[in-house]
């Protein structure tokens, strides 16, 4: 580093040159710390797994508060926040809603912070 180097960091009152780099746009930010939230829950990380591990892939929210052990509310509380996520999808029918994955969701997750 020379002089004029020196200089010149301490005119513009930087200490090294700004990253080519683009940072990651907020809108992307919200989105990828709202899947993190989802699964920052252990309730939630049970909620995946129950779902993943029925039969046909989907489980009805009246098959989801016993083996949590909460109440239905409760429950369709976190079921809302993992639908809001985009990692589950919601299907009424009659009085009942059904939860499925999302389609590459899990996987996709774990992209998240590669893709940093």
């Amino acid at each position: 580093m020379t002089s004029l180097d020196i200089l010149d960091q301490a005119s513009t009152g930087s200490c090294c040159t700004p990253s080519a780099t683009p940072a990651l746009a907020p809108e992307e930010a919200r989105r990828r710390a709202s899947v993190f939230k989802a699964l920052a829950d252990p309730n939630r990380l049970r909620l995946l797994s129950i779902v993943k591990a029925s039969g046909g892939g989907e489980a009805c929210v009246c098959d989801l508060t016993e083996p949590l052990g909460l109440s239905q509310p409760t429950v369709s509380h976190h079921l809302k926040i993992l639908v809001d996520a985009g990692l589950l999808h919601r299907e009424k029918r009659g009085t009942w809603a059904y939860y499925s994955l999302v389609p590459g969701a899990i996987a996709g997750t774990a992209g998240l912070v590669e893709s940093l």
